[in-house]
């Protein structure tokens, strides 16, 4: 299976990717937990059916330390007891965030509440422009059905 677009190739692609993924590098340095960024970006990848993100996320949070029981029980966090009340938190505000259509009014304030008990204001600004992120890029890989299953961690760092 090939992509429909080859965004590496493609001069346009080129250029403005160049900086959207910068964005994807200035996300990472942020003050935002590495591990939950890993799940947020899985999370949000699940809930849109974006498999070389799920592929992607998935083994950079391996590559990292995150256990496979933590990683499988994401898609079913609301009932798993492995994440911390922070993470929780960023999970349900992912998934609020990346369902604005379904919820109709978007972000919930008790949604957001839940998430600015755990993060500071760096952290939720961070929080927030990687859901955004996510659901983008998400959305570059479906239209051109980019594959999965060969992403190697490391690849675009």
């Amino acid at each position: 299976m090939d992509a429909r677009l080859d965004y590496f190739a493609d001069p346009t692609a080129g250029k403005a990717l160049k900086y959207f993924m910068s964005a994807g590098k200035a996300l990472k340095d942020s003050p935002l937990p590495a591990a939950t960024q890993e799940l947020v970006a899985l999370r949000v990848s699940q809930i849109n059916g974006c498999a070389v993100c799920m592929d992607m996320h998935t083994k950079e949070a391996a590559a990292a330390g995150e256990t496979t029981v933590r990683l499988n029980l994401v898609a079913a966090w609301r009932e798993a007891t492995v994440f911390t009340e922070a993470e929780r938190a960023a999970l349900e505000l992912a998934e609020e965030g990346t369902r604005v259509a379904d919820a109709a009014r978007g972000v919930s304030d008790e949604v957001w509440s839940y998430a600015a008990q755990h993060y500071d204001e760096e952290q939720l600004t961070a929080l927030v422009i990687l859901i955004s992120f996510m659901n983008a890029v998400n959305r570059l890989n479906i239209i051109i059905q980019q594959p999965a299953g060969n992403y190697v961690p490391g690849q675009f760092h």
